[in-house]
């Protein structure tokens, strides 16, 4: 049997970014990468949040999977609705969970949101990581489109737990990031591929940004690319340290703290339903 198969679910969503969570605390297995596409079949969803015993004094461990099977190492808006679950479950408004990028600490404010602490962003080429060295990652040696007429040129890279690029535009709308977000996320200076950002700045307090998440696709809403972007716009004395970011699922209050340079990402979580997968869906993932 799978691990998935007969499994109850939760299914919530940050801002419209949908996420599936799974507790496998009491019988921890692993989840297979076929068995993640089926379960993304039956119910859709960009990331499916899978909690396990924590192997330290966090209250749990997670592994975070993508809808097309791979893993992730962050995901804030998964972090968000996670902590929003296990804080109803046992009461307590500070939990810190394992993930692939670090112990992620999150805490419920009195408005009801959620903050996560994403750490601190890596920006030096080899932390990214890039397939190449580049001596500032605030704009980097790439370009997207024909030869000598780029549509897109020199994105910010930033590592908030998952890889990003960040393409600086006065109009998020005013690209097909449907076509331009697989040929950046795949391309060979990301050897471990990318999200991809579009992300234009109205005011010093105000970014707008629309995101293609490595290994889902177009999303309404990337926590961790608010915040990369939040960062590399900080860099580029673009913002201030502490802005709002407008996705198209809402708004979140991003701050990179001048004190530790740790990112705080604020915002929403939303309950939709319970469910529980067909143990049919192993078939669908090949397995026996």
């Amino acid at each position: 049997m799978g691990t998935l198969a007969n499994r109850n679910f939760v299914k919530m969503n940050g801002l419209g970014n949908e996420i599936v969570i799974v507790d496998l605390r009491r019988s921890p297995s692993p989840i297979g990468a076929g068995e993640a596409r089926a379960a993304a079949r039956q119910e859709p969803f960009d990331q499916l949040m899978a909690l396990y015993p924590a192997r330290g004094d966090a209250d749990a461990s997670v592994r975070i999977y993508n809808n097309d099977g791979s893993e992730a190492g962050a995901c804030g808006n998964g972090m968000r609705c996670l902590a929003s679950l296990v804080s109803a479950q046992t009461g307590k408004a500070a939990l810190n969970f394992e993930t692939a990028a670090g112990v992620i600490s999150c805490r419920r404010t009195s408005e009801g949101l959620f903050t996560v602490d994403m750490g601190v962003p890596r920006l030096r080429w080899d932390e990214i990581p890039l397939a190449k060295e580049m001596p500032d990652t605030r704009a980097i040696d790439l370009a997207v489109g024909p030869a000598g007429a780029p549509i897109l040129r020199s994105p910010s890279a930033v590592n908030m737990g998952n890889p990003h690029a960040i393409f600086w535009v006065d109009d998020v709308d005013g690209y097909d990031l449907g076509q331009i977000g697989p040929v950046v996320e795949h391309h060979p200076l990301f050897p471990q591929r990318a999200n991809v950002t579009l992300a234009a700045v109205p005011a010093r307090d105000h970014i707008v940004i629309r995101t293609w998440e490595r290994g889902a696709g177009l999303t309404r809403a990337c926590g961790s690319a608010a915040c990369a972007v939040a960062v590399a716009a900080a860099r580029l004395a673009r913002t201030n340290r502490e802005v709002t970011v407008t996705l198209p699922g809402g708004d979140l209050a991003v701050e990179w703290r001048e004190a530790d340079d740790h990112v705080l990402m604020t915002g929403p979580a939303a309950y939709e339903h319970d469910g529980r997968f067909d143990a049919a869906l192993l078939a669908d993932a090949g397995a026996a």
